[in-house]
């Protein structure tokens, strides 16, 4: 059954290639929402599942086909079109609510961000503006937070209310690069408002997210939907209870026509090798990579240093079996690698693809902003050494 499941999960993520040629909004809104942490995970997602480039990605980005939003949990994730005013909602009341408790005890008031919060948007109303732009325009209405504002990770009021902001469907950030990989942004007012016609309420608008979720993965706990939501366990249950979830294993819920349609689904018969970020939404909705490991593969030592929750790798997936490891290397240019099934030439064509791919495309491909080609030596000579024997 836990190969059936994990081809299962494979599936309804689109990396058994049946997404193949379809648009970012189409795998973004089919498989979930992609995490963006400053790293190449979006552009992997989106690669491995459709064989999408760089170029028509950052194409869909630029014609607001696709955005970065804070969304889930408030945090920032690559978000469909359609998905705009659902992702803005259940990402209110995170960061921002920590952020304003945070300010106000550094003395900062409500009429004092209400203020800052009316600068910024008609220092926006001409054009885009970095965060130093901004901060000129606005001129006293933004305070530094002296030395316990730096303790306490705000520095000034200023991105305070350009969070507030964000979240709110007033203004949105522009990559100055256009590229999702790299965190220097512009800020641009956003007309219309994406929220301006959502008639859901905060509780309402949970119960379409659990919705989506169930949809996107095709069988999860309710605790793993939990902690992608953000939400108690109470909330939890509420968002969920109007589904009609049904067991399919274990703690495993999924929608009612999800369960018919897992019972008659069959494994593929040959294997199907794909590359992935770590944070690619086959683990990441759920943070169980455990699920993905086969049992002969769990006492690897490259795979318990990733904890079972989050890949201490980008991965090498095998109709949803984790049967590899990779990171890329920026000062050979290629992909070091290591697997524990026998490589096939199938398997090296799907390392040589995304090999080309990070090469032509990204330059490299970081985990997160703040990885580097320095930090990342260890990793690459574990993954080199285990490869050698």
């Amino acid at each position: 059954m836990d190969t059936k499941l994990r081809a299962w999960w494979s599936h309804r993520q689109g990396l058994d290639g049946s997404l193949m040629g379809r648009s970012a909004r189409d795998v973004l809104h089919q498989t979930g929402w992609s995490r963006s942490v400053g790293g190449a995970s979006p552009y992997l997602t989106l690669f491995a599942r459709a064989g999408l480039r760089r170029a028509e990605v950052d194409a869909d980005l630029a014609s607001l086909k696709i955005h970065e939003l804070p969304s889930a949990r408030g945090c920032t994730y690559v978000v469909p079109a359609d998905d705009y005013p659902l992702a803005l909602k259940v990402g209110q009341n995170f960061s921002a609510k920590t952020e304003i408790a945070t300010a106000k005890k550094l003395g900062v008031t409500d009429a004092e961000v209400s203020k800052l919060r009316a600068a910024v948007l008609k220092a926006l109303d001409a054009e885009p503006l970095d965060p130093d732009a901004v901060r000129a325009k606005v001129g006293n209405a933004a305070r530094n937070l002296g030395p316990e504002g730096v303790k306490k990770g705000l520095t000034t009021t200023l991105p305070l209310a350009l969070g507030l902001l964000q979240s709110e469907g007033e203004i949105r950030r522009l990559p100055v690069n256009g590229r999702i990989d790299q965190q220097r942004y512009k800020y641009a007012r956003w007309k219309p408002n994406p929220l301006a016609k959502w008639k859901l309420d905060m509780d309402a608008s949970f119960a379409e997210l659990a919705r989506h979720y169930y949809r996107w993965i095709g069988a999860a706990a309710i605790g793993e939907f939990q902690w992608f939501s953000g939400l108690g366990v109470k909330a939890a249950k509420l968002a969920t209870d109007p589904l009609k979830l049904v067991p399919l294993q274990g703690d495993l819920m999924a929608l009612p026509e999800d369960r018919d349609a897992f019972e008659k689904f069959q494994v593929p018969k040959k294997p199907h090798y794909v590359l992935t970020g770590i944070l690619d939404n086959i683990s990441h909705l759920r943070r169980a990579t455990a699920s993905l490991i086969a049992p002969e593969d769990r006492d690897c030592d490259l795979v318990r240093d990733g904890g079972l929750s989050d890949f201490a790798h980008h991965a090498i997936l095998d109709r949803g079996r984790l049967v590899g490891l990779w990171h890329f290397d920026p000062e050979t240019g290629d992909i070091a690698w290591n697997s524990f099934v026998k490589k096939d030439r199938s398997l090296e064509e799907a390392v040589a693809r995304t090999e080309s791919f990070i090469r032509e495309d990204l330059g490299d491909a970081r985990t997160f902003s703040l990885d580097s080609p320095k930090s990342r030596v260890p990793a690459i000579a574990a993954l080199r050494k285990a490869a050698a024997g």
